[in-house]
């Protein structure tokens, strides 16, 4: 139970509750003992007027009323206090659940890029909801039937030695037995409970990737590929799910075996104790009722000892997240100012699960307020200097300025707070176009919104849609085209109002005429924003105050349109090639 040690700072915190559910349990298993012994006492008092009449009918009569009575409320008593104690252990359980999905998420937001990049999301879904899940199983009904075991054991079979030893002995002849069969079963549970899980990790990848792809699944017609591969997925899960079933089938059949044993034990035992004058009629059965007491107590024991082997699997997958160290560290509280001054010396970054060197030893500066633009080929490490700039990623060498301060001496959330990013890959969430554009800020207000809108020149398309800004969007902006998707992720950047804005070749599904319009807008509304914007277009990067030249991670070029036009290097080639074929077209 090592990986389970994790929660035991949880148990801590809602220590009161475990405790007042503790002493719950125990007063719930003394009031539920009483009947048992009324029960005997009551077979007594009948044997005894029957063979002896040393009791009168009446006072017989009165004292099974009474037995009966006091029966009837002991177990409204145990069921009253049943209910209390599993309202304290199990509610526990669910705020640990809270508890651990908050750790987690937290731990999911704070992660770096290549986490992402070497875990799917599907993986990532299920060990918070499915892991989770069988944690709380642990924290929750595993430690109340724990409680609720032990107490009854304890007071049980102390109060059955007390009165009859020699059978006590034989009656629990079978558990150690069931010990050693539990301790065996449990070990063979524990390994097949993580590859179930792991499968379930597979599977909902598979089809969560599948919904997200359905249009390129539509497109090739591969839906027969598609269905006898989620088919060969979930026939795999299937198997390792009876695998994991079978054994823990074994547990029921087992102890109902023993405890029909131990039944068999007192009847055997106690009859001849009985026949010898050592026991009286009523002990007997008393402790077929406790032994039978015992049955689902015992039976619990395997349900709980597979709950345990479960959540330690399951929290194994959790903690190997959770121990995963951060790579972009959030140093620094101070509130160091952002502005748009920006260096770069002798900045060197390698993709480490690639070995790619994105860039080598690059340097320049650029001042607040200026539009840069960043040309080069694809992989060139246009978006590498980017990310940096934002610190999704930190260089291997050289250092990144803003303001005159270390980039990692500035606090991270305030960093990004000041940053207006729109990446490649533009992604929308499943919301209406307002709430989308209210990610970027959260109060923003209608004259905000539509300003943005404007700026992103998406006004007009925005008017065409029915419900407007109230239009509600597919997974991703399903519903919108490229360009669209592209210009309302611009405006859910600007509308924050930052001192970076960063473009990451997010306006190559507009038209010329459409981006040149968006350049402009921006520029009338950052004078003192800084704009990093990486394009193959000249037409965007000629308007650009600055154009940095990227060629396989080395910084070729970096000056003005005129600049770098009378260097007549790759910026030339690139503007001659373009401007032929927008005469030829």
């Amino acid at each position: 139970m090592k990986e389970l040690k994790f929660l035991n700072k949880f148990l801590y915190k809602y220590r009161i509750k475990l405790i007042i559910g503790f002493f719950i349990t125990v007063t719930a298993r003394i009031f539920a003992l009483i009947a048992p012994n009324l029960v005997g006492n009551s077979i007594t008092l009948i044997e005894n007027y029957v063979l002896s009449s040393s009791i009168d009918l009446d006072v017989l009569k009165e004292r099974l009323v009474i037995n009966i009575l006091l029966i009837i409320g002991s177990a409204l008593i145990a069921g009253v206090f049943t209910f209390i104690m599993r309202q304290m252990i199990i509610n526990v359980s669910r705020f640990i659940e809270f508890d651990l999905k908050n750790i987690i998420y937290k731990k999911y937001q704070n992660l770096d890029f290549d986490f992402y990049k070497n875990n799917r999301t599907g993986d990532l879904m299920n060990r918070i909801s499915e892991d989770v899940s069988k944690v709380r199983m642990y924290v929750g009904p595993a430690i109340m039937y724990t409680i609720n075991t032990i107490t009854l054991f304890i007071i049980v079979v102390s109060y059955m030695f007390s009165v009859a030893p020699k059978l006590t002995m034989y009656t629990l002849i079978p558990l150690p037995i069931l010990s050693i069969i539990i301790y065996k079963i449990s070990r063979i549970i524990n390994i097949r409970s993580k590859i179930v899980q792991e499968y379930l990790s597979k599977l909902t990848t598979f089809t969560q990737e599948a919904f997200s792809g359905v249009k390129i699944i539509k497109t090739y017609t591969i839906e027969d590929f598609t269905n006898q591969k989620l088919e060969k997925l979930a026939s795999d899960s299937k198997n390792k799910n009876m695998s994991l079933v079978k054994v823990q089938s074994w547990f029921f059949p087992l102890m109902i075996l023993l405890i029909g044993i131990s039944n068999i034990l007192v009847i055997y035992i106690g009859g001849n104790q009985y026949m010898n004058g050592q026991i009286e009629l009523g002990v007997l059965a008393e402790f077929i009722i406790y032994v039978n007491m015992l049955t689902w107590p015992v039976a619990t024991v395997g349900w709980v000892t597979s709950i345990i082997q479960q959540a330690e699997a399951s929290q194994k997958r959790i903690n190997e997240f959770l121990n995963v160290p951060y790579k972009i560290v959030n140093k620094k509280n101070s509130k160091l100012m952002v502005d748009g001054d920006i260096s770069f010396n002798n900045v060197s970054y390698t993709y480490k699960e690639t070995n790619i060197k994105a860039l080598d030893k690059i340097s320049f500066n650029v001042k607040k307020g200026e539009s840069i633009a960043i040309m080069g080929d694809v992989g060139s490490g246009k978006t590498t200097i980017l990310e940096l700039i934002s610190r999704v990623y930190e260089p291997d060498q050289g250092n990144v300025y803003i303001g005159g301060n270390n980039i990692s001496d500035i606090n991270l959330n305030l960093l990004r707070d000041s940053i207006g990013y729109v990446p490649q890959s533009t992604f929308l969430f499943s919301e209406t176009i307002e709430n989308n554009l209210k990610f970027g800020k959260e109060d923003a207000s209608n004259s905000e919104i539509k300003e943005s809108i404007k700026i992103a020149d998406l006004t007009d398309d925005i008017n065409l849609f029915k419900d407007k800004y109230n239009t509600l969007l597919g997974e991703r902006g399903v519903n919108l085209s490229g360009g669209q998707k592209q210009r309302l992720a611009i405006a859910r950047a600007v509308i924050k109002k930052p001192k970076i804005l960063i473009l990451d070749d997010s306006l190559s599904a507009v038209d010329t005429q459409t981006e040149e319009n968006i350049i402009s807008n921006i520029n009338n509304i950052t004078k003192n924003i800084t704009v990093f914007i990486s394009t193959h277009r000249i037409s965007t990067s000629k308007n650009c105050d600055k154009i940095l030249v990227i060629n396989n991670g080395n910084l070729e070029s970096f000056g003005s349109h005129e600049e770098l036009m009378k260097q007549k290097k790759t910026y030339f080639e690139t503007y001659t090639k373009q401007s032929k074929e927008k005469d030829l077209n």
